[in-house]
């Protein structure tokens, strides 16, 4: 599958997708960016902007299997992951495969949980697989966790840990719709007479797989690794920043700006694709000097100051985008 097609079919998924989500293309394309890196989103904002709904409705389009888990400070490890039944029939132990076992994850207000739990779901990201009593059991392709968690509501909640934290690809929000895009939403509900929303599957598994693997044919110049390098490197050296993101940031930003750039159409890496994937690629993994955090200045902030101020790339000619 061509770089083409791939951009092709990502705008044909989200015209399906905003059938049901009014006015919020800019955040459907970037949870699309994510899914064609193959990585995970932290989506953190208020509850009743239809995180769920935009989870479940990427999976119906997408021909995957989805499942939803409601974070609980009761909930276990094998809640999520599954365990080991006893068959007495046959004096024997199965596995039981727990709600992990999808391709679309959502992971609903996620720092409910108590940390082991958390820990048990992080795992399973990292290692695509779920150990139990020395048994691996591994993980469908694409593998894929949406987890939100509440930012206003801190009570009876465990906040993820940095380390855990950048296990994420990218964090963002969705937002709330504005008046015209709110009242459009009404709208809709009248006339279609029932909450449900029908949307078509506009491809299955293999062709999402198909379109992750095509994003190796974007090409990054040294001009733009240069780049992603200083902009992570800038992030541990502001006055601001307690701890700076690791390199695991440079390789977020390596992954999400060549899927920006699948998603538009072009098989090359421009300063324009790793500015609209900085924020959220890399706002989650810094961690704020206490007396800048008491100040209540956003991450994405100094995110965007350090944008302001690393120079970018001159273009380059078309005939210096080819490897």
């Amino acid at each position: 599958m061509d770089v083409a097609t791939v951009s092709q079919r990502c705008h044909m998924m989200v015209g399906q997708i905003e059938k049901v989500i009014v006015g919020k293309r800019a955040v459907l394309e970037d949870l699309l960016i994510g899914i064609l890196s193959n990585g995970h989103v932290l989506i953190e904002d208020v509850p009743g902007l239809a995180k769920t709904l935009i989870a479940r409705s990427f999976a119906r389009i997408m021909d995957l299997e989805f499942s939803r888990i409601q974070f609980t400070p009761d909930l276990l490890p094998g809640d999520i992951t599954g365990s080991n039944i006893y068959n007495r029939a046959e004096n024997t132990f199965e596995f039981s495969h727990g709600p992990v076992f999808s391709h679309i994850v959502l992971a609903d207000e996620i720092n409910r949980a108590s940390p082991k739990t958390q820990s048990a779901l992080l795992e399973a990201m990292q290692e695509t697989q779920v150990t139990i009593e020395g048994t691996s059991h591994t993980l469908d392709h694409p593998f894929i966790v949406f987890a939100t968690q509440n930012p206003i509501e801190f009570e009876g909640t465990y906040p993820l840990p940095e380390a855990q934290l950048d296990r994420f690809l990218m964090k963002m929000s969705v937002g709330y719709p504005d008046k015209d895009n709110e009242l459009e939403i009404l709208l809709r509900r009248q006339d279609r007479k029932t909450d449900e929303v029908e949307l078509q599957a506009v491809v299955n598994r293999e062709d999402v797989i198909e379109m992750q693997k095509s994003v190796e044919q974007v090409f990054m110049s040294r001009e733009i690794g240069v780049y992603i390098v200083e902009i992570v490197k800038a992030t541990r050296e502001d006055n601001r920043v307690q701890l700076g993101a690791s390199p695991r940031g440079s390789l977020a930003l390596f992954k999400l700006a060549r899927s920006a750039a699948a998603l538009d159409g072009r098989d090359f890496v421009t300063p324009e694709d790793v500015k609209r994937i900085a924020k959220h690629g890399l706002s989650h993994r810094i961690m704020l000097k206490p007396e800048v955090w008491m100040r209540d200045i956003p991450e994405e902030d100094i995110v965007s100051d350090i944008l302001q101020r690393v120079p970018v790339p001159r273009p380059l000619g078309d005939e210096n985008h080819e490897p």
